[in-house]
């Protein structure tokens, strides 16, 4: 059977779906195009010389660590007191018992699974640190989202297993994940810790005021927006681990439990 014939036999919202389906692939390689123009100029002298196009790649290897170099500054200036007071937050929960729940959606929910694997796994002689991925157990998941839907895949689970010494953290490129928001406020009626990292200018994860600490990554490249969000959470997690090492005296975690910022509740 043929891809006509499955958009016949589903009528026309099914045409209208392969229609929208083609649309989107079109989109999805201009989007490529503007990205690597050298590699879509047709055949020229310019792409046909190898010395030529290795050069064209090149200079957009530069541009873009120039543009990630960039970014990271811009969040280092803007945000570095609040990343230290965010990890000394962090460091509480953890010594007062507390675990890290990371979730997000799509790439987002890889990189999530990467913040909970560090944590939890970071080698070396550094203590692993309880740590959980909310997209990862792919039965929960899917019974979530099949039996509810799926703006309430993480704010169930963070309702199940979630308690006031634990922290949620949440990471989207646009801030608008309806899930993530449903999340952070259940978090925040628990007394949890809740982190935010996001992209361009926060979106509705910069309305919310279940969100103690949110860390924007001011740009509209959802590539550079991900990559300096792991620079963010990298960087978290190395202070909250340099915190836990400290006396309590000494700026170490104080071990208590409770509210640490505007979203948290008794």
């Amino acid at each position: 059977m043929t891809r006509q014939d499955n958009q016949d036999r589903a009528g026309p919202a099914g045409r209208a779906s392969g229609a929208g389906a083609a649309h989107g692939a079109q989109g999805a390689a201009g989007g490529v195009e503007s990205l690597y123009p050298f590699l879509y100029a047709g055949k020229s002298a310019d792409t046909t010389d190898m010395s030529t196009v290795l050069a064209h790649v090149r200079a957009s290897t530069v541009a873009k660590i120039a543009e990630i170099i960039e970014l990271r500054q811009t969040v280092g200036a803007r945000e570095g007191v609040r990343l230290a007071q965010c990890a000394a937050a962090a460091a509480d929960r953890f010594a007062a018992g507390g675990r890290l729940f990371a979730f997000g959606n799509g790439g987002s929910a890889t990189d999530a699974q990467q913040l909970a694997t560090l944590f939890l796994n970071p080698g070396g002689d550094t203590p692993p640190l309880p740590a959980f991925g909310l997209a990862n157990d792919t039965s929960v998941v899917t019974a979530l989202c099949n039996d509810i839907g799926v703006e309430v895949v993480f704010a169930r689970q963070l309702a199940a297993l979630g308690g006031r010494n634990d922290i949620a953290v949440g990471l989207s490129t646009s801030g608008n994940s309806a899930n993530l928001v449903r999340a952070f406020d259940e978090a925040s009626r628990r007394g949890m810790l809740t982190i935010g990292l996001a992209g361009y200018d926060g979106g509705t994860m910069a309305e919310l005021d279940s969100i103690d600490y949110l860390f924007v990554a001011p740009s509209s490249s959802v590539h550079r927006i991900q990559e300096a969000q792991t620079t963010i959470y990298h960087v978290l997690w190395e202070l909250a681990v340099a915190a836990l090492r400290r006396p309590a005296g000494d700026g170490g975690p104080s071990g208590a439990s409770g509210a640490s910022g505007a979203g948290a509740t008794s």
